[in-house]
């Protein structure tokens, strides 16, 4: 068994490769080293829209890419993913089909958030519950039931301090890419949740601002 936060950024700031890219590593083994503290094995590093080997400081990286398509947001983890996508260029079932091109998961991030992915037929892998939104379980689990998913976990850490407040349990052997993505397509993942008051009130911090964030939109 090993545990996995599949849903990480080396930096806050991000769309644009170029702009601070100085930083990726560091905010990789920044990453890390709160990973390690909270008990998990690795992460998966998985920026907007750009892939840079050289993020991938240390053996429990997992390679990884977050796609915007014209649905929402698509979790890309495995070998080889995709180096660039163009932000919202994609269908969902083009992200998808890219995704396995490559040798990689698909999987729904963030489902209820900002996100018409769910609603999609394309061939998903796996939904995710969002560490930023852990009061969404309940929904996610009635999801995943009803399209045959299973249900991994990741932060959406975008600093370092948040790392790990959701993860995934994988059931497998050796630590790799190509086992994770195994592990995920054949549903031998569970998510698991961590707590705490730190955590707490990095969750309640962020339901505030997406909660203002809704309210500002529809007036």
């Amino acid at each position: 068994m090993f545990d996995c936060d599949l849903h990480t950024h080396s930096r806050f700031f991000h769309f644009d490769p170029s702009t601070g890219a100085a930083y990726d590593p560091i905010g990789t083994r920044l990453a890390l080293a709160i990973g390690k503290r909270r008990g998990l094995d690795g992460i998966a590093v998985t920026n907007h829209d750009y892939f840079r080997p050289e993020t991938l400081v240390s053996p429990t990286c997992i390679p990884g890419i977050e796609i915007s398509t014209t649905k929402g947001h698509l979790l890309v983890v495995g070998p080889d993913p995709p180096m660039q996508t163009e932000r919202g260029s994609l269908s969902p079932n083009a992200a998808v089909d890219l995704a396995h091109e490559h040798g990689c998961a698909a999987i729904i991030a963030h489902p209820f958030r900002n996100s018409l992915l769910r609603e999609s037929n394309a061939p998903f892998d796996a939904v995710e519950i969002n560490g930023k939104h852990p009061e969404y379980r309940r929904r996610i689990e009635a999801l995943a039931e009803d399209r045959g998913l299973p249900i991994v976990g990741g932060s959406d850490a975008h600093f370092p301090f948040e790392v790990g407040r959701v993860s995934t349990r994988l059931d497998i052997d050796r630590f790799t890419p190509k086992a994770v993505v195994d592990a995920i397509q054949a549903g031998n993942v569970e998510p698991v949740f961590r707590d705490g008051p730190i955590l707490r009130g990095i969750g309640s911090i962020y339901t505030a601002i997406h909660y203002t964030k809704r309210r500002l939109k529809s007036k």
